[in-house]
């Protein structure tokens, strides 16, 4: 594609092009602002260099030589540049085409069967707004057209399933402009899928041998000191609130607090205000907390990257010698949670220390053995994601992959030994000294935002049972069937289903519609000979009529349904 635009448009600027999940695009600064309707040319000068079956070719070079062959392309010179020294520069050529990649591609262009342009977009050239906005365009392209049509069927799939459009159509939440960017307002029907996802996370805590606390939603400036946030993570924080604060006997100051990034500190404040023994330990506290992150307009999407965000959260504080089977036991609860939701396919990836860290690094060896131990004691594969640990330890990714074979990074277990030390966190050993507990950060759905737009394009809206925001409707023939309705509903809602009744002056056909098109699970139809004899004419959203129950059985399959 770029040796295409190359030839297209001379003296285009070109920066990256890498392979994604659905494809690829490639990065370019140009005169020209491209539109839909410049892809059928792209692809047709794409599709000459395929039937040109140029080889494609590898070339290490020096770091002058590469300096030399990509000159005048000012953005892959300053790629170029962060390089490492030392590190092997490879080129790739194809005809006439020269670029800066490290590979692999295929041998020959002659390989490809198909390709497609999909759709071109602006991005900061490194995601920074301050730095040039590129063209950004992304393709696709398969080894037969029948591949790439399946894949092109998956992508006009994902659009019909988007959060975004599904959420829109079934009320279930918006972002306004006035309130701010990023930052989600939970309609009624969206609150009634959250509290049912609380509810059983809640459950699931109390069962697992968790506590729950609370926190603020702002904490002084020196928390944020302590924990390292300020230092390492201030680029995603709100700007600090300068409030003057008069504590009497030290009379009127200025102070600053920031709105929470991360609910660890105030768990670890917690954990502060008494002393602790090795037989309290391990503790195990979850909270529900909202935290809030600057994210910029170029990276936030729906509700898959918001501004304000309520994450599922959980500390665990043990000693050296709890650590493993801890961890153990997360990864445990974490695959049953994210299975109750319908996810089965799960994998796990060990993220290591990044570049940007701190502590000592046998400290960060030692974290991530008890990491990888864990993982091979639970019979789990896994993948090393080597640089990708958070600041302050190593972790293990969980990756679900949904209902269109797309991955979802969900389940987050940091291993974190900087924290305790910084803010002086001790426990009585059985020594009778003072030690250094271990704490483990831990997440299992992310956030409950980011969560919840996964959900609605797993399900495309039609979520289970256990989870739909209206379990049943209650569709009257007429007004003379109004009371019996609200009679049933009324029974249903003491079973603790969750049951609208249509009273619309429609007909039943139009009713029938409506329920299918807000995806309710079950429809109740209620005539005359329904409410003389006590019954309910039940018809499925997945298996159409199922004929007249007696309420009193209906009642008590939902129930039973919703627990299973």
């Amino acid at each position: 594609m770029a040796a295409a635009v190359g030839r297209l448009y001379p003296g285009a600027q070109m920066d990256i092009g890498p392979a994604t999940d659905e494809g690829f695009y490639y990065d370019f600064d140009l005169p020209h602002r491209l539109t839909p309707e410049d892809f059928p040319a792209i692809e047709a000068e794409m599709i000459r260099i395929v039937r040109e079956d140029l080889p494609l070719e590898r070339i290490e070079v020096s770091r002058d030589e590469a300096a030399r062959l990509l000159a005048g392309q000012r953005y892959k010179l300053e790629r170029l540049a962060d390089i490492p020294a030392g590190e092997t520069i490879s080129l790739y050529r194809c005809g006439g085409f020269t670029d800066l990649c490290r590979g692999p591609h295929l041998a020959r262009t002659g390989e490809i069967g198909a390709v497609k342009l999909v759709s071109v977009a602006g991005s900061y050239y490194r995601g920074d707004e301050k730095n040039p906005m590129l063209q950004r365009l992304y393709g696709m392209a398969a080894a037969s057209q029948e591949a790439l049509d399946a894949l092109l069927e998956r992508i006009e799939e994902a659009k019909r399933r988007d959060h975004r459009k599904v959420g829109r159509e079934l009320d279930l939440y918006s972002i306004s402009d006035t309130i701010g960017p990023g930052l989600a307002l939970w309609h009624p029907r969206g609150a009634r899928i959250r509290v049912a996802i609380e509810d059983f996370w809640r459950r699931e805590h109390y069962r697992a041998g968790y506590e729950m606390v609370f926190s603020p939603h702002v904490g002084r400036a020196a928390l944020w000191e302590t924990s390292g946030h300020l230092g390492f993570y201030r680029e995603s924080m709100y700007p600090a609130m300068t409030v003057t604060e008069d504590e009497g006997h030290a009379g009127a100051h200025a102070e600053q607090y920031f709105v929470k990034p991360m609910n660890c500190p105030f768990h670890i404040e917690i954990y502060k205000s008494r002393r602790w023994s090795y037989r309290d330990l391990p503790l195990r506290w979850a909270e529900l907390g909202t935290v809030y992150r600057f994210e910029k307009e170029g990276v936030r999407h729906g509700l898959l990257r918001v501004r304000g965000f309520t994450q599922d959260d959980a500390h665990i504080f043990c000693t050296p010698g709890q650590i493993e089977e801890e961890i153990r036991r997360t990864l445990s609860f974490a695959m049953g949670v994210l299975r109750r939701f319908g996810f089965s396919e799960i994998t796990a990836y060990l993220a290591t220390r990044p570049e940007k860290s701190v502590g000592q690094p046998e400290r960060w060896e030692q974290a991530t053995v008890a990491l990888e131990h864990a993982l091979q004691a639970e019979g789990m594969a896994y993948t090393r994601d080597e640089g990708g640990g958070a600041f302050y330890g190593p972790k293990i990714d969980l990756k679900i992959r949904d209902a269109l074979g797309r991955l979802w990074q969900l389940s987050t277990i940091q291993f974190d030994f900087n924290e305790p030390e910084r803010f002086g966190m001790v426990y009585i050993g059985e020594d009778g000294r003072e030690h250094q507990p271990y704490m483990v950060h831990r997440a299992l759905l992310g956030s409950l935002e980011r969560f919840f737009g996964i959900l609605i394009e797993h399900y495309g809206g039609a979520f289970p049972l256990w989870l739909a925001p209206e379990q049943v409707r209650v569709l009257p023939l007429s007004d003379k069937q109004l009371e019996y309705a609200r009679r049933v509903a009324d029974a249903l809602r003491r079973g603790d289903a969750r049951v609208t009744v249509d009273e619309a002056a429609d007909k039943l056909g139009a009713k029938i519609r409506r329920a299918q098109l807000d995806k309710i699970p079950y429809m109740l139809v209620v005539g005359g000979r329904e409410a003389e004899a006590g019954v309910v004419a039940v018809r499925s959203r997945e298996k159409g009529d199922q004929g007249a129950v007696p309420l009193a059985d209906f009642v008590n399959q939902i129930r039973a349904e919703t627990q299973a």
